[in-house]
């Protein structure tokens, strides 16, 4: 007896155990594809006119959050809506749990400076020391 595999009696075939694999390359090339094309759709921006300001950037700690105030007033936190008054909670809450947080304030140029300085009162009184303001590099004239 050998290793390959005997002809049955009645129909005189050769059973093969061999499994076809083009099927599952074509349907991996396909998921490929239709990834490949979907994937610049999912990175989604927040537009915020930025106001112009020629300073230095300031040296980056290794995860800051990102709090956002659009020109229409909301305000977002890592680009995750949050309510005005829920704020102060979540600005505590995130303090306890990363003492040493560095927050990055994006404000729409078009923002007034009382909205901008609200939401600075509420990273104070949440005990947050390490605040910045982005701004956009100045144009030179």
């Amino acid at each position: 007896m050998g290793l390959n595999p005997a002809p049955t009696a009645k129909s005189g075939r050769v059973t093969l155990a061999e499994i076809n694999v083009t099927p599952m390359v074509d349907v991996m090339l396909v998921l490929l594809i239709v990834f490949m094309v979907s994937a610049p759709l999912l990175q989604q921006g927040v537009e915020v006119n930025l106001p112009k300001a020629d300073s230095g950037s300031l040296p980056q700690s290794e995860d800051p959050v990102v709090l956002t105030i659009r020109g229409n007033q909301t305000l977002e936190l890592d680009q995750k809506p949050v309510a005005k008054t829920a704020l102060f909670e979540k600005l505590t809450a995130l303090a306890i749990a990363k003492p040493n947080l560095q927050v990055l304030v994006e404000a729409d140029q078009s923002v007034s400076y009382g909205v901008v300085a609200k939401v600075m009162a509420q990273l104070k009184k949440a005990k947050i020391a390490r605040v910045g303001l982005v701004t956009a590099p100045e144009s030179p004239e």
